[in-house]
């Protein structure tokens, strides 16, 4: 097979279009089609179907290219064996949580400078969304997480590398607040208070739940609210108390935040991307760059594999 046509293919599963590959790559859309319809004939089973306007990937399609991602890719570790390591280019569609901000962000400012010719797209959705986004080929690269105490079952086609911890806290006013780790004891004080809880994200709530079964009684969620500031708005109003992330949290008058410690346990995060798709070198260096910012802001961060 010709690697042009394979590189193609893996762009269009990519990026969804003929005119996006077309795009990237110099090439006319009709000239992306013929290579793409050579390399049908050449593997005798169907690899494109109409889609409207569009065209989509048969399964078959879709598993050529993810075969096809790991071959360019160790032809290219080839080239570069040979002909010296070039800068690496390409366009990374990365899917995150709101509250991974203060990893994304930092380190998407030093991939800017240091590797231009890597352009990221970024969307935001709770893990849930982002794991289905990465399997349907429509992300490239996941921030995600899952709580220690509700460990969540990974999809087997996709690759998970952890990043590290971040510690979870009860956001609670601050005129009966303590900021010392949470007890059982202190917890059943907040059997009677309103508790919030975000609309999409149902681990949360299982949480919260889980913990307050834990310490002998119902949480009473009274307020489903996603906004994290006027989670803390309402914290600082004395008309809710709930579970907050260390990251997501800011220091505002009126509210007092308390470590959960083993009652909550902790918030793990995440790396998620398609097995095949980390051979990818542009993955790999945004991959590289979100590591090296999680040192600044998470705990527990272990070493990231090479490959």
């Amino acid at each position: 097979m010709d690697f042009t046509r394979l590189r193609l293919l893996v762009e269009l599963e990519r990026l969804g279009t003929m005119a996006a590959v077309s795009e990237v790559t110099g090439m006319s859309t009709s000239a992306v089609s013929k290579h793409l319809a050579v390399l049908e004939r050449e593997t005798r089973v169907p690899l494109l179907v109409p889609d409207g306007r569009r065209v989509r990937l048969t399964p078959a399609g879709r598993r050529l290219a993810e075969h096809a991602v790991g071959i360019l890719a160790r032809v290219e570790a080839a080239q570069a064996e040979f002909e010296g390591e070039g800068a690496p280019a390409g366009r990374v569609h990365l899917v995150m949580y709101t509250s991974a901000a203060p990893v994304v962000l930092p380190a998407l400012r030093r991939l800017r400078d240091d590797h231009p010719g890597i352009e990221v797209r970024l969307t935001e959705y709770e893990s849930e969304q982002a794991l289905a986004l990465l399997q349907d080929g429509q992300a490239d690269l996941g921030v995600v997480y899952q709580y220690s105490l509700l460990p969540r079952e990974f999809p087997g086609t996709l690759t998970v590398r952890p990043i590290g911890t971040e510690g979870l806290l009860l956001s609670q006013p601050s005129d009966r607040g303590d900021s010392r780790t949470l007890t059982r004891r202190r917890l059943r004080e907040f059997a009677g208070a309103s508790w919030f809880a975000s609309p999409y994200r149902g681990d949360e709530e299982a949480l919260v739940q889980r913990m307050c079964a834990d310490a002998g009684f119902t949480p009473r969620i009274t307020h489903r609210i996603e906004n994290l500031e006027l989670c803390e708005e309402l914290v600082a109003s004395g008309v809710a108390v709930g579970v907050m992330s260390r990251l997501s949290v800011s220091t505002r008058r009126g509210v007092t935040h308390a470590p959960l410690g083993e009652l909550g346990g902790v918030r793990r995060i995440f790396l998620a991307g398609r097995t095949g798709g980390w051979a990818w070198r542009p993955i790999r260096v945004v991959a590289r760059y979100l590591h090296e910012a999680a040192r600044d802001v998470l705990d527990e961060v272990p070493p990231l594999p090479e490959t």
